[in-house]
């Protein structure tokens, strides 16, 4: 087991080495967390293309440091793109789909807000007092980024096993083989792939500005590639895209203060887990030190969070109740009270679908933390791919219900649902933890289980990431709704949560589909430890 990162000037954990790098050197040259969270989410772009990318869309979660910000509460940033202003169900329909898409032109639905949401963070960035120097300019922030997508970077094992697998449905999307095959091949495993028009997007994002994402020529040059490609979307809809900054969604235990993102995401499931988990451990005087009765009570309380989303989160505009009152005592007291402590909910029900994500933390020596999530949904997204610029369009529009009638029901200009879920806790003794993990409907129940180890077992933050993980549903690259557990989980525990009605699969330990977690954590002394997920190509990077 390797042990927990330690250091006090600064600390980023990505799921993806040269990512980690990225952020640090940024670190080094006095920027702050949100730049080099920037930093870090560009690289990702660039060396992680399976999982994120400039196509798609981002939540954050940003924390200002103490000093002039004594007592300052956390920010959420909903960098989500709406449907297409000129889609609907009868837009598919005269197509002669009767659903949507899960690849190709027909799945690029929904506006990539990723960029914004870098934009709105630079901002809030901006109004902080505590730096080392003047704000630091994209060409520095997008440094590393640009270098890896123009000279080539090592195509790493996920990438290429992801390539292999998915290549039918990808190698004849529009733009997919000519940027990311190898003269029509999968690219192999260390093999050098260079992305040089996704570098010259860099470049000229860093010239320009982000702005020029939706407003400038670079937006007009994407909405014509698009309409080329045969995708709804319209330059209407890149001029009309906006980050929003509201609060986060939060809940008290006993022991800190949790935050996580609002609907349009599943951040409402996240602390109704651990806020069930406490009072299920007070109502029946569980032992959570025994792994079984740890495993049961997380997989029963995510049956109860997952069937309360399932009803009611979609898009904020169009749900029949605020997100923060999933959370109220009232609502959460009968599931709760449903719980067993010997005996499984029958299941499954009907997955959401799972897809690929990035989730980066980071915090400097002023204390700033950013908890991030970055996704292009699926492999590579659509799978198209435009050919000025060189992105990779996301099709997390496939979540929206094609049946009328339901909170995440299709219609345009409309926020899809999301997996996606960064999350923050406050402790009362002062620490301060940025936790997170990619995942589908894992991202819960992966926070869950780091949180109840680190924060309630006391565990060391690296073993809490690393240790052995469960996973109820579907999750990303699997489409079964089982609950599954990896090997190196002791013994005893599958056989005995088979005798209370779980019905499960044993996995291979650090199995992939179980998640790329992270977490980093700020002592009031100032120190800063972090956690990379061994399941995972990133580290732990600090000064």
């Amino acid at each position: 087991m390797f042990p927990t990162a330690c250091a006090y000037n600064g600390m980023v954990v990505t799921p993806h080495r040269l990512a980690s790098q990225a952020g640090l050197a940024v670190l080094r040259q006095g920027g702050n967390a949100v730049e080099a969270a920037v930093a870090a989410a560009a690289a990702l772009c660039a060396v992680y293309p399976h999982m994120t990318g400039i196509g798609g869309d981002a939540f954050w979660l940003i924390l200002p440091g103490p000093g002039q910000n004594a007592g300052a509460e956390p920010v959420f940033i909903d960098a989500c793109g709406r449907s297409a202003l000129g889609v609907s169900r009868a837009w598919y329909e005269s197509r002669g789909m009767t659903a949507i898409p899960k690849r190709g032109p027909g799945a690029t639905l929904t506006m990539a807000g990723a960029v914004s949401g870098w934009q709105a963070a630079l901002d809030l960035a901006a109004a902080w007092q505590q730096r080392d120097c003047a704000p630091l300019p994209l060409e520095t922030l997008f440094a590393d980024a640009i270098s890896h997508a123009e000279n080539g970077f090592a195509v790493s094992r996920s990438q290429s096993e992801l390539t292999a697998a998915m290549f039918s449905e990808l190698a004849n999307q529009p733009g997919f083989a000519r940027h990311f095959l190898a003269r029509g091949q999968t690219p192999p495993e260390n093999s050098r792939l260079a992305l040089p028009a996704l570098a010259r997007t860099f470049r000229r994002l860093a010239e320009y500005g982000l702005e020029d994402f939706y407003l400038g020529l670079l937006a007009k040059e994407m909405a014509a590639d698009l309409k080329e490609a045969g995708s709804p979307l319209s330059f209407d809809d890149f001029a009309a895209h906006r980050a929003d900054i509201r609060p986060p969604l939060t809940v008290r235990l006993s022991n800190a203060r949790l935050f996580n993102s609002p609907p349009p995401t599943q951040g409402a499931a996240s602390l109704a887990i651990l806020a069930l988990l406490e009072r299920f451990r007070e109502q029946a005087g569980l032992d959570l030190r025994d792994e079984t009765t740890l495993v049961h009570a997380l997989v029963e309380c995510t049956k109860q969070a997952f069937l309360l989303r399932d009803r009611h989160i979609g898009d904020p505009d169009h749900m029949d109740r605020p997100g923060q009152s999933l959370l109220e005592a009232e609502t959460l007291a009968p599931l709760a009270a449903a719980l067993a402590p010997d005996k499984a909910l029958p299941w499954p029900r009907a997955a959401v679908p799972g897809g690929d994500t990035v989730w980066f933390g980071v915090m400097d020596r002023h204390g700033n933390t950013v908890s991030c999530i970055q996704s292009v949904y699926h492999e590579f997204g659509s799978g198209v791919v435009l050919p000025q610029s060189g992105i990779a369009w996301q099709n997390r529009g496939l979540s929206f219900a094609f049946d009328p009638g339901l909170p995440n029901s299709l219609a345009p200009g409309k926020k899809p649902f999301h997996t996606l879920n960064p999350a923050l806790a406050l402790f009362d003794d002062g620490r301060i933890l940025s936790y997170g993990t990619m995942g589908g409907e894992g991202q819960p129940q992966t926070q869950a289980a780091v949180f109840a180890r680190y924060a309630l077992l006391g565990l060391p933050l690296q073993q809490a990431v690393s240790a052995p993980r469960w996973l109820l549903g579907r999750t990303w690259g699997d489409s079964s709704t089982n609950l599954k557990l990896e090997a190196d989980l002791d013994p005893a525990v599958p056989l005995t949560l088979r005798s209370m009605g779980h019905v499960l699969e044993v996995v291979p330990p650090r199995s992939i589909m179980m998640g790329h977690a992270g977490g980093l954590v700020r002592h009031p002394d100032g120190l800063l430890e972090g956690a990379s997920d061994p399941r995972s190509d990133g580290t732990a990077a600090c000064w």
